[in-house]
């Protein structure tokens, strides 16, 4: 007489397997949650980044020539965005009020579009902030990797002091905590 296997009988090993499956699966997925938050995270500055800032003239959506060395002296918060950046777009509403609330003796607002001019155009003329912006597609990204990201990730805010040194930074969208915290 033949014996028929019994279909309640578990295979030997099934939970050790789940068990180890599991256990590769959380390690993999605290890996990953590791570099994202490393490549999140702004890098060591290069050596003259902060020179490099100063001496750059970039060009305005309409045009204009637009020197950083103009406004060294008073604390500035530089913001890289685009205008295709989801996150860079939400926050620009809340950059626009902190610097018009900062006025003429607070923290200056730069923004500096990686994007077309037209684009940029087209976008400040249906959502106008009150600072300047200018376009950083040439030399920007170069000085947005000095500034510590590598990435290149979008947005980028740089925290300067009054004497130019670079004072705070952030990859990824900034908060109202982050400008109060800020300018204390």
């Amino acid at each position: 007489m033949t014996e028929v296997p019994s279909t309640d009988a578990k295979p030997q090993g099934g939970s050790r397997r789940l068990w180890l499956t599991g256990a590769v699966a959380a390690a993999a997925a605290a890996a990953g949650a590791g570099v994202a938050w490393w490549r999140s995270q702004p890098q060591a500055m290069g050596p003259s980044a902060e020179a490099q800032l100063w001496s750059q003239v970039f060009t305005t959506p309409d045009g204009q020539s637009f020197g950083m060395a103009d406004l060294k002296g008073k604390p500035l918060l530089v913001n890289f965005w685009a205008t295709w950046c989801p996150p860079c777009v939400k926050e620009l509403p809340m950059l626009s009020e902190f610097a018009a609330k900062q006025g003429a003796g607070g923290i200056q607002v730069v923004g500096l579009a990686v994007d077309k001019p037209e684009a940029v155009l087209r976008f400040l003329q249906r959502q106008p902030v009150q600072f300047p912006v200018a376009l950083a597609m040439q030399g920007g990204l170069g000085l947005s990797r000095a500034l510590g990201n590598l990435q290149g990730g979008l947005p980028f805010s740089v925290l300067f002091d009054a004497k130019g040194q670079v004072r705070q930074r952030k990859i990824g969208e900034l908060s109202s905590e982050d400008l109060a915290n800020w300018s204390k």
